[in-house]
């Protein structure tokens, strides 16, 4: 699936032994991109395992929140209260960059010790070194590779970091796809929805997380803001109404809503433990997907929220200047 179930912004880490190289990468990757950089080996390496705790925490919390919702815990609060404690999520390793010709270890060498790491390798090679890239490309020990010597290696870089962001996470993807049920699984594989869907997450969100039940997409902006996009078939605006009218809806509001000209999403305020169903917002159909799906984007208000959410630009705001970090 091209459209991941689960994002959020992850840490970049470089390792080069000529610091005067590392330095001008530095300059010219985006400045909303968390980066840490080497220039010995055996730093990097150890402060890779360092993380293989955190991922297995971070997974752990995950697991948790499935856990509770099978006993009966409602999935939003318990994503909203992850993201309010959470904000060290930022600093795990995504994807990672590294030489091949170092002194003492060689790039490859480096990688090999990243055992069960879950992230994203690059390899920048020397002209002699692109046969070396090539094998261990083919043999999935590295997930792309970059000449060092080319005229656009910047661009090369910042294109196939952003690339490797934007891919779903395996362990993750698995984790959040058990709250689907099977139709909503095979709606979100259709290629049209999976793209109407990841272009939407990117024009809005940096966090955000799809769930079954209800169905739709908790996001949340690199600012903090959270909301969310409610996701329904064509067929089930005549349920979404009966519930409205069974809460008080007036006859307008509903004929909207049995027309799919606006939603109202009585689960969002039940599961934050808002009164009512809320007021019908604007209902579209995301880029690409037709007929096949209705969304509406509901604001989440700061007083439904137990505790305020850390945003991304606010996480790296607190982080050290870039800098050779060994």
């Amino acid at each position: 699936m091209s459209f991941p179930l689960f994002h959020r912004p992850g840490t970049l880490m470089l390792l080069d032994d000529d610091p005067d190289y590392l330095e001008a990468l530095a300059m010219v990757l985006p400045l909303d991109w968390h980066v840490r950089m080497f220039v010995r080996p055996t730093r990097y390496v150890y402060q890779m395992h360092c993380e293989h705790p955190l991922w297995e925490r971070d997974r752990w919390q995950q697991e948790t929140m499935l856990t509770l919702w099978r006993q009966g815990k409602p999935l939003i609060p318990q994503i909203l209260q992850y993201w309010s404690s959470t904000p060290e999520r930022y600093a795990l390793t995504h994807v990672c960059v590294v030489d091949f010709a170092m002194p003492g270890m060689d790039g490859l060498q480096a990688l090999s010790e990243l055992v069960d790491w879950p992230g994203a390798r690059i390899l920048l090679t020397g002209q002699a070194d692109e046969k070396v890239a090539v094998g261990a490309f083919n043999r999935n020990l590295i997930d792309q590779y970059i000449p060092k010597q080319a005229a656009d290696v910047a661009q090369q870089l910042v294109q196939a970091i952003t690339k490797l962001y934007g891919r779903a996470h395996q362990h993750y993807d698995a984790i959040w796809r058990a709250t689907l049920r099977p139709e909503q699984s095979t709606l979100l594989a259709v290629p049209e929805v999976q793209a109407g869907l990841k272009t939407f997450a990117t024009e809005h969100w940096v966090d955000y997380v799809v769930i079954g039940q209800p169905f739709g997409i908790l996001g949340l902006e690199a600012n903090g803001r959270a909301s969310w996009l409610q996701l329904e078939t064509p067929e089930s605006l005549a349920g979404i109404a009966e519930l409205a009218e069974l809460n008080g809806m007036n006859r307008h509001d509903l004929k909207d809503i049995r027309t799919g000209r606006r939603l109202t999403s009585l689960e969002l305020h039940q599961s934050l433990g808002m009164q009512g169903c809320g007021a019908p917002v604007p209902a579209f159909s995301p880029a690409g997907t037709g007929a096949l799906l209705l969304a509406a984007l509901h604001e989440l208000p700061v007083s439904a929220l137990m505790a305020p959410l850390v945003g991304h630009h606010e996480w790296l705001s607190r982080q050290a200047p870039r800098g050779i970090s060994d």
